[in-house]
Parts: structure tokens; sequence; C-alpha cells
């Protein structure tokens, strides 16, 4: 409880007054008695008529999990033993890092009202476990002289997790269908596709693709149809380092990096895939060995959510390395990372530009959308010209990076966040049917 604006200017014109008068009056003791008196009798009605914190109950619901860059409901019960709700209320919450709730402007209350039911969004941001520590409500009194001010310890905990919406909605296997469903067949021809079934040659079909020997024991033309060849490995690199920690909307590149490496996760498993998972910042960090089907994905799941962005600068060379001795098989890499300039990323382009002697690499670069703003000012200002020249040649230089990569024989993907998953997921489909592993 603390005095109002209201009673603290009572209070001075009330000071002021008697100052006044008793300069002016020699025997006024009887008049400033019988006004301080007032008020503070006025006060004491105004605090006895106002609802005090043990009068009031408070309910919090939540969910104990949620998905990183979604939002939760998040629901207040607040009623009154007797009497009625104050009316309005202001509410707030005291949240770890990584939640974000509240409300911005004052709750109305009806007059009469003794029970209230509150909602609103909570936006999670960051991944692991976080805490709601306190609510604490402030309302006016009933004359206005005071504010009220009620605390309620909550301790209240939810999981955050990465974001695997695209998995559980189902978008995933749709994109997948191709490859799991025999929607659309794999007929490959070439060295490492896989015999899928024979059939009568009929015309229209490829003539290379004709079983001689078979043919002539049956007197008639057959044909070898062919598939795409399961079994790969599938290794996701992270670079967990202090670039992956640039927030890019609501999520970091890291976080982005990780929803989108979860649903290649699954979308390799549904392939007959083996699926594996590494990273690395300053020094090489969790190794998780390739493993078939959803057990790799839960494995993943589970070691990604502890997964932090490191301060120091990424040592590409000993990341790259260490896993390079770890892998015994030719397999396909997917390495999320970021670079400044071309300068910065000198020492990516030459430890990739190894692995690829034996591996396949895809890396995958996370676009800001924001610089393509800063190019194409709205208002032409000198100032915005000065960013827009800044952000167009950064945007030169991270395609030359690329480009470089490209020539080594590195597959590129450069996307924004809200396309990560949709063109991985594609890129990987390419490359299965394709046969490129």
């Amino acid at each position: 409880m603390r005095p109002s604006r209201l009673l603290v200017t009572l209070v001075l014109l009330l000071t002021g007054l008697t100052v006044l008068l008793v300069l002016a009056i020699e025997d006024v003791a009887a008049v400033l008695i019988v006004a301080w008196g007032g008020l503070a009798m006025v006060a004491m009605v105004d605090l006895l008529l106002t609802q005090s914190r043990r009068n009031l109950d408070l309910e919090v619901a939540m969910p104990e999990s949620g998905f990183n860059g979604l939002s939760v409901p998040l629901r207040v019960s607040l009623s009154a033993n007797r009497g009625r709700l104050p009316s309005p209320i202001d509410i707030r919450l005291a949240l770890d890092d990584g939640l974000s709730a509240g409300w911005d402007e004052p709750i109305g209350v009806e007059d009469g009202t003794d029970a209230l039911q509150l909602e609103t969004a909570m936006a999670l941001s960051e991944r692991g476990e976080k805490q709601l520590h306190r609510l604490s409500m402030r309302y006016a009194s009933r004359f206005k002289l005071f504010e009220i001010i009620a605390d309620w310890v909550l301790d209240r905990t939810i999981s955050v997790m990465p974001n695997i919406m695209p998995i559980l909605n189902g978008t995933i296997q749709t994109q997948m269908l191709p490859l799991i469903d025999g929607t659309k067949d794999m007929r490959l021809r070439g060295e490492g596709s896989e015999f899928h079934q024979l059939r009568d040659f009929v015309a229209g079909m490829d003539p290379r693709c004709i079983d001689w020997k078979r043919s002539a024991r049956l007197h008639s033309l057959t044909a070898r149809e062919t598939r795409a060849e399961r079994n790969h490995q599938i290794i996701l690199c992270l670079d967990s380092g202090h670039l992956m920690g640039e927030r890019i909307g609501q999520l970091s590149k890291l976080d982005q990096a990780i929803n989108a490496a979860l649903a290649l996760s699954w979308a390799g498993a549904l392939g007959g895939d083996l699926v594996g998972f590494y990273s690395f910042n300053s020094r090489p960090q969790t190794f998780v060995p390739p493993r078939a089907g959803r057990a790799a994905f839960a494995h993943i799941q589970a070691t990604s959510v502890a997964l932090v962005h490191d301060t120091a600068e990424t040592n590409h060379t000993l990341g790259l390395s260490n896993l390079n001795g770890q892998l015994k098989r030719r397999s396909l890499l997917v390495v999320f990372s970021d670079f400044v300039d071309s300068v910065t990323a000198e020492l990516l382009i030459e430890n990739m530009a190894v692995m690829t002697r034996k591996h396949l690499v895809l890396y995958v670069a996370i676009r800001d959308p924001a610089l393509q703003d800063i190019v194409h000012p709205g208002d032409i200002t000198l100032d915005a010209i000065a960013r827009s020249v800044s952000a167009r040649q950064i945007m030169q230089e991270r395609q030359q990076v690329l480009d470089r990569l490209q020539r080594l024989g590195i597959l590129c993907l450069d996307t924004a966040p809200d396309a990560l998953t949709a063109a991985l997921v594609s890129r990987y489909i390419d490359i299965k049917s394709r046969e490129l592993i």
C-alpha cells in the first residue's frame, strides 16, 4: 500500500494552508485539528471500504510445456471472498528471461463483480525450464487515496522445447510422401540405386532400364525399376558460437537452426536414413552417433533442448576436424553456421573444402530479412542511404562466399527463417532423388 497522487496533493495543500493560517491567525489550533483529523478519518474509512489482499483469491493456469517461438495461454482467475472486486486493476508478472506476458493497460471490472477470468498469450522465446515467479496487482482504494499492491508468489515452471509443430501437424510427412508412399516412385539409374521391382517393358519407358538377361529367359522385354537408396548417414552439425546467438524476430539463429534440424531429423527417419547430431563452437561439443527411425529423433530432440550459444568465436577448424575423425563412412553433412564477411569466412571455406573430399556437405545459412529492408529504405535521407550502401555491401560479400562454396562442390541453402524448414526438407528430398550421397 502506498499513498496515491490525490492523497499527496491533499496533504501538500493542507500543509500550505496550515502554514498560512499559523502566520495569519494566532489561535487556529482547533481548525487545524479538525482539518487534519478529518483527512485522517477519511483515509481510514477509505482503507476499511477497500478490498485487502487477504480477501482476494488468485488461481493461475498454464500448460506445463510449450514450443519455442510460439505462445501459450495464461489464465488468471481472481475472486473476492466478500464484497466486490476493485476496478480498474493493473497486473504485472515477474518472469524469467525468454518469457513475455502481461497486460499493458489497466483492466476494467464491472460494478458488483466478485469473480473475474483473465487470459493472455505468453510468448516463449528461449528454450529450457522457465519460471513464473510472482504476480503483482495494483488497484486504487475506494476513495482513490491509496494504491493497494497485492503480491502472489507463483513459482510455476514451464518447459520450453524446440518447435516441432511441422512434425506434429503432418507437414513434414506430406513433403516426404513422394519417397515414403510411392506417390512419385523414384526410378533412378546409375551406381548406388536400389533395386525395387521388375515389370513388363511398355512403350515410353527408357530402354536403358531393360534387363536383357531376364528378358531373354522370359522371351519378353522386362524392365528393372529402382528407387532411392536408403540407410544413408546424415549428420546435423550445429554451430553454437556467438554469431548464432543473433536474434531474427523472436528467435535466435541457433533456435531457428535447431527447429529446422529436428524437422530434417524426422524427415530422415521417414526416408529410412540414419541421422546423427553434432554441435561445436570454440570447442567440439556433443556428438550423437547416427541412428535409425524415431529413436534418433527423440535422442536429438533431448540433446538440442540443452544446447546454448557460446559467447566466444567459433573454431571451425577444430570443430569440423573433430567431426571428420569420427565419421567412418560417406555421409551427408548439414552444417548450420554463419559468418560476417568474406574475411571471417575463410576458415569456414577451407575446412568445408576438406570435408567435401569424403562427404557431401550442405551448408545452411539463415538470411536476415531486415537487410533487404535497409537496402531499399522508405525515406531517402543521407543516413538511410549510408545504411543502404553498407547493407548492400554485406549482401554482396555474403553472396561471394556462397558462390565460392558452390564452386568447391558444396551445396548451399541461404533462406529466410520462416522458409527454412520447408526449403531444407525439399533440398533433402532432391539430394535423395538424385542419389548424391
